[in-house]
């Protein structure tokens, strides 16, 4: 059984991956306004529904975004909670640069 803290590491390479197309990226950057529907997302963005799916697939599977069906419509809003969770795993790295010395790129 995997414990919650065995799945962080899967969350946070699957929302790294999820924010190295530019397509996700337009899509986050749109839903950080307002909630959206596909109908809305594939027109704001030129791309057919099937391509946007895609990467909403993607973006899902990362928890980046949350879903929810209204009529025949899918709605898609920012999950904030997983992008603290990156934020933070970043945020543990500033650390670092005050505790290690300076370290010099060529190799004389």
């Amino acid at each position: 059984m995997q414990t919650p803290t065995a799945t962080v590491p899967h969350f946070i390479a699957a929302g790294f991956h999820a924010l190295s197309d530019p397509i996700r990226i337009n899509v986050l950057e749109l839903l950080r306004q307002r909630e959206l529907c596909v109908c809305d997302l594939c027109e704001a963005l030129g791309v057919s529904q099937s391509k946007l799916s895609f990467h909403l697939k993607t973006l899902k599977e990362a928890s980046l975004v949350n879903s929810r069906q209204q009529g025949r419509w899918i709605y898609y809003s920012l999950n904030l909670p997983q992008f603290a969770l990156l934020e933070k795993y970043l945020t543990d790295y500033q650390h670092f640069g005050q505790v290690l010395p300076a370290r010099c790129c060529d190799n004389k």
